[in-house]
């Protein structure tokens, strides 16, 4: 594992809001730690199109969701991702794509929220795979099964795909971390995570405010 980078402020304090997240979710279900990562780097081929340089900044403990919605370079992604996660000890998921999953050896896989039925069978299948997914209401959160703990957005008012969606708000984070771990999506960023506390998130996840704090 390579020596970790120096972080600036907001990479630190999105880190270090991200650590402190997990340790209090960690803390109420006894001390047991979650095998999701505090802090997820979600990508997007417009506003992300060279990931694996934002990967090569974060620290160890962090992970990334590689989604490459159908991309002709999605394996060259892949094993770029791959590389520098298993240089970094950085977890790497591979957005609903189970067979690019497997061909790059990634740590485990995330479904969109119309996939949630599959959980079941790959957490069977796989049961060493980290496996999130994306939930965009309570209802759906609190109705998803078999998930090391599902991604809730937008959590505020959000850029991208999100843009058109209403915040759901802290409160609702809080009602599905009072029955299931979750990771907050949508609006975060080093300035809002501080909204977070003692919601009983497990962590954090963003796109554009990541790629933005672990620049090159």
């Amino acid at each position: 594992m390579t020596e970790p980078v120096m972080m600036g402020t907001a990479a630190t304090r999105l880190w270090a809001s991200a650590r402190a997240l997990a340790r209090a979710a960690a803390a109420v279900r006894g001390g047991a730690p979650s095998r999701v990562p505090p802090l997820l780097f979600f990508t997007d081929p417009r506003r992300t199109p060279r990931p694996w340089e934002v990967v090569a900044r974060m620290p160890a403990g962090s992970g990334v969701v590689y989604r490459s919605f159908g991309a002709n370079d999605a394996r060259d992604t892949a094993d770029r991702l791959r590389a520098v996660t298993a240089e970094r000890g950085i977890a790497l998921l591979i957005g609903m794509d189970s067979a690019l999953a497997e061909a790059v050896g990634a740590d485990g896989l995330h479904l969109p929220e119309r996939a949630l039925s599959a959980a079941y069978a790959l957490s069977g299948r796989r049961p060493d795979w980290i496996l999130t997914a994306a939930v965009h209401s309570v209802e759906a959160a609190l109705a998803a099964c078999d998930l090391d703990a599902v991604v809730l957005s937008p959590v505020f008012p959000a850029g991208g795909a999100s843009s058109a969606k209403v915040a759901l708000g802290v409160q609702a984070l809080a009602d599905v971390a009072a029955n299931r771990p979750v990771i907050a999506l949508g609006g975060i960023t080093a300035d809002t995570v501080a909204e977070l506390v003692r919601t009983g998130a497990t962590g954090v996840a963003a796109v554009s405010s990541i790629a933005e704090a672990f620049a090159v």
